[in-house]
């Protein structure tokens, strides 16, 4: 049997073992089960190696300016923190349950600036990653680039102060209500938690289903057992039997 015929009968089968292995659902689909180690590095390669070929001719402008950090800080903090954390903040709900675990960024900041950009445009399919770039401008996503290299230098005080000195969610329009806003994402830092859901909690209610000192909205006036409004001093006087007003002189 020549090579060439031993080759293509390695490959049906391995085709065919695939292809059973898919339709018999042995590859686990679950968060919490990681890939085998084999097929794990298969994705990982095949990912960087993908990521590095598109990313390849991406022009990289002159970075590192006080405006570009400031802008890429205010919108890494509302867009970001929930996955990337940021620094002096501790894990979320979202960062422990992803699959593969988003990287933290606080710690690796954008080495390669090029890969960063485009990852940040483009997203990352099966990752969790967004296409940030159907949003945002090339403009704001060279800023978070820009504060990336800086992120892992800033100690949790100054990372605090720069993002409170910034415009916060701003990239020219489209912004929207994140799962987390940042500042809440703050609120975790030094082992506390925020809410993990952003912006303001609402306010408790009691039994009735109404909010506590609700002044803006008055409450409707008691009503007796027959149903009318006590001192209702708008509403024609009750009349007799005879159909006339009582004490009608």
């Amino acid at each position: 049997m020549s090579l060439i015929k031993s080759g293509l009968i390695i490959i049906v089968f391995g085709v065919a073992a695939v292809a059973g292995g898919v339709y018999f659902g042995a590859i686990h689909p679950g968060a919490d089960q990681p890939h085998s180690s084999a097929v794990f590095k298969l994705i990982e390669t095949a990912r960087d190696r993908a990521i590095a070929v598109r990313s390849h001719d991406v022009v990289v402008p002159t970075l590192g300016d006080e405006a570009q950090v400031l802008s890429g800080a205010g919108n890494y903090a509302a867009m970001c923190t929930t996955c990337h954390l940021a620094p002096g903040m501790a894990a979320t709900e979202l960062s422990q349950g992803l699959y593969p675990a988003p990287p933290a960024l606080a710690e690796l900041g954008a080495p390669d600036p090029a890969r960063a950009f485009w990852v940040i445009k483009h997203g990352i399919k099966a990752s969790g990653m967004p296409a940030w770039g159907k949003s945002m401008s090339d403009e704001y996503i060279w800023n978070m680039v820009a504060f990336l290299q800086k992120m892992p230098a800033l100690s949790p005080e100054q990372y605090q102060a720069l993002v409170a000195s910034s415009g916060g969610h701003d990239h020219g329009g489209g912004e929207s209500m994140l799962h987390d806003n940042g500042m809440d994402g703050m609120a975790s830092m030094d082992g506390g938690s925020g809410d993990h859901h952003g912006g303001a909690a609402p306010a408790a209610h009691d039994d009735t289903g109404s909010p506590p000192h609700g002044h803006d909205i008055p409450a409707p006036a008691p009503h007796d057992d027959a149903g009318t409004t006590p001192h209702d001093h708008d509403k024609p006087p009750a009349h007799d039997d005879a159909g006339a007003p009582p004490h009608d002189h």
